[in-house]
């Protein structure tokens, strides 16, 4: 009799097992797997965060905590209106997104394609094109100064100048270092976009592959019109990515001259201001603000499209 029923039914006569409490040692465990990190991202995340929008409305000169002056909006007044590497940095931030968004992604999710494909040595590739993502800020600045030297540099070596009155000063010139350092950052943003498609496209059901080909669509054509809407996911992440990753953009510039002379970017400005000998510390944190402010529009699209798409 008891064999003949249904599953539903066997769950209603089975008697059901007490949960388990957590023991002692589970909770402690517990509260040190959720506390430590939310502690860390207090201190160093939401406390920094929280004091730099509070000194925002102030003047302070950054060691005197009683000459803490109260400057209403003087701070963000004085940035849109006469501080003169605003305007220009927020240019430069618009074109580095521009440069990022139309060659170096693109290049990214090209490499990924390639190295999809039955490709001889595959891994070997996948590995060469990630490496600038897992080497050191120091290092990527040497590299590039290899590159870019004006009297021995290898890109002055190969146009002929080096040496020369007509060899280029890549960094210095401030007609050309934007672009020079744009290029350095795609060198490491190809990287990364490539290693996110490749997994969006290993992800991808072989089975759409196959109807489109049934279909009688060309590769071209089931790339773009199949593969790629397949993987919105990939794509809505590499999207944000791609925009903070211009926001951010300040290490390489700031290895390169400290983000002046043509390579001015807002977040070169927020440390100019924070740190150093001439830090205006009421400066400084109005544009880390206005930094956030603006970060926080693709996050915000970004967890909207994600929970929205799980709801």
């Amino acid at each position: 009799m008891t064999a003949t029923l249904d599953a539903p039914a066997r769950d209603r006569v089975r008697p059901r097992r007490p949960l388990r409490t957590l023991s002692i040692t589970d909770k402690i465990a517990l509260a040190i797997m959720v506390g430590v990190p939310t502690l860390v991202q207090l201190l160093l995340v939401w406390l920094p965060a929280l004091a730099s929008i509070g000194l925002s409305f102030t003047r302070w000169n950054g060691i005197d905590l009683d000459r803490i002056e109260p400057a209403g909006l003087a701070n963000y007044d004085y940035i849109v209106s006469l501080y003169p590497p605003f305007w220009p940095a927020v240019a430069h931030n618009v074109i580095w997104l521009l440069f990022l968004a139309g060659i170096a992604t693109p290049l990214g999710l090209l490499l990924a394609v390639l190295l999809d494909g039955k490709l001889a040595g595959s891994r070997i590739y996948q590995s060469v094109f990630f490496v600038p993502v897992m080497i050191s800020l120091a290092l990527t600045g040497v590299i590039w100064q290899l590159f870019y030297q004006r009297d021995n540099g290898l890109l002055n070596n190969v146009l002929g100048t080096a040496g020369t009155p007509a060899a280029i000063d890549w960094f210095g010139d401030p007609d050309v270092n934007l672009l020079a350092a744009m290029v350095a950052a795609t060198w490491r943003h190809a990287g990364y976009v490539m290693i996110l498609y490749l997994a969006g496209l290993k992800g991808v059901d072989p089975a759409l592959r196959e109807a489109a080909a049934i279909d009688g669509a060309n590769g071209w054509q089931t790339f773009f019109r199949v593969v790629f809407p397949a993987m919105r996911p990939i794509n809505i992440i590499i999207v944000v990515i791609t925009i903070i990753e211009c926001l951010r953009a300040f290490d390489i510039v700031y290895v390169i001259n400290r983000g002046t002379n043509g390579l001015e970017l807002l977040g070169a400005l927020v440390v100019q201001n924070l740190v150093g000998e001439g830090q205006v510390i009421g400066i400084g944190s109005a544009l880390a603000v206005i930094l956030l402010v603006v970060s926080l529009g693709p996050i915000i699209f970004y967890l909207t499209r994600a929970f929205g798409r799980e709801d």
